[in-house]
């Protein structure tokens, strides 16, 4: 089974076969997860706290687009150095870093540490998980073998629905991953054949800059990874936005410049079966605004049963799409030369 195009690629890294494993990804990170010792009982946990950057960070956002509806407790994303004041005792606290040498992470688990909270360690190793082996903290391990954080979203965003179920705070999440597998696999197998529907897609963006819109927790997580994902892998501008916001305030800019917009974005709709009634009318109505304004309107709709399904359903169409912009320009996806770059200028002072 082949997983990228029929023509020869730039490929450094194996993305397209990263992507291609996805399901068995997935799979696998529950094991990772199961029995994990350490952990607080459910009644002493007031609140969730994720905390990760990028391929990483998505985790977080998986999280509430897929528990949190659910969770009895409130969870928070915390994306930068710095916790909020609340996170203390009653805290159940995710670090979440591939690498285990994000200093943005690195920081804030040091500072839930020292508040008192509950920490649970995701990683493949590096100071993170030093500082969890020291702290005495849950870890769960990360295989080292995948080529970039952002091919280890199941890896990443999986252990911790698994943790949370342990804990007893989100039930049947075993059930629901595995009928994420299962939508996975029939994906895989479709986007692993010619003309498929990311190449497709790919096709129709072109040279154009994505737009791309969801509609609430769910679409937020799958519009945040698209965008990411055409960044890192297409080395490409992307922008993201969300329904209802979006409503009330990016339509308003679309009224000008229509003469240049039109030749430089194209406008993508990320649908899944869990919209507000109300939502499904605003993206028919927006569409139909914006349509003379953008350069092409892709709509690329979820399936699968449960929310964790459709999500990575949308999460492996959009890899696959992003992958393809980056072949159709000769481009290798998997280094990214600038983020080291910005990294090193960042130890240097």
């Amino acid at each position: 089974m082949s997983a990228g195009p029929t023509t020869p690629v730039v490929d450094s890294l194996g993305m397209f076969e990263a992507a291609a494993g996805l399901p068995e990804q997935v799979a696998l990170a529950v094991d990772a997860a199961a029995d994990l010792a350490g952990l607080p009982d459910h009644d002493y946990v007031e609140n969730v706290v994720v905390l990760g950057m990028g391929g990483s960070g998505i985790s977080g956002d998986v999280m509430v687009a897929v528990a949190g509806p659910f969770l009895p407790v409130p969870v928070t994303v915390v994306k930068a150095y710095e916790l909020p004041d609340f996170v203390g005792r009653g805290s159940l606290v995710f670090a979440m870093s591939f690498s285990g040498d994000t200093e943005e992470t690195v920081e804030a688990a040091g500072e839930a540490f020292e508040s008192g909270a509950h920490l649970v360690a995701v990683t493949s190793g590096g100071q993170l998980g030093q500082l969890a082996r020291e702290w005495g903290a849950p870890t769960v391990a990360v295989p080292a073998d995948i080529p970039q954080p952002r091919a280890a979203i199941g890896a990443m965003a999986i252990p911790p629905l698994i943790v949370l179920e342990q804990i007893g705070l989100f039930r049947g999440a075993r059930e629901w991953v595995q009928l994420a597998v299962e939508q996975l696999k029939v994906r895989r197998d479709q986007l692993v054949t010619p003309g498929n529907l990311a190449e497709a897609v790919a096709a129709r963006i072109g040279r154009t800059m994505p737009l791309v819109h969801g509609a609430e927790a769910l679409g937020a997580a799958a519009v945040t990874r698209w965008k990411a994902q055409i960044n890192e892998n297409a080395k490409c501008p992307a922008f993201a936005n969300v329904y209802p916001e979006l409503c009330h305030n990016e339509i308003a800019g679309w009224g000008q410049h229509g003469d240049v917009t039109r030749q430089v974005f194209t406008m993508v709709n990320l649908r899944h079966d869990a919209e507000h009634p109300q939502i499904v009318r605003r993206f028919d109505l927006v569409t139909e605004l914006l349509r003379e304004v953008v350069s092409d309107v892709v709509e690329v709709r979820a399936e699968g049963e449960g929310d964790l399904a459709q999500l990575l359903d949308l999460v492996l169409i959009g890899d696959f799409v992003s992958l393809h912009l980056a072949a159709a320009e000769g481009i290798d996806p998997g280094p990214i030369p600038v983020l080291g770059e910005l990294k090193r200028r960042l130890r240097d002072g």
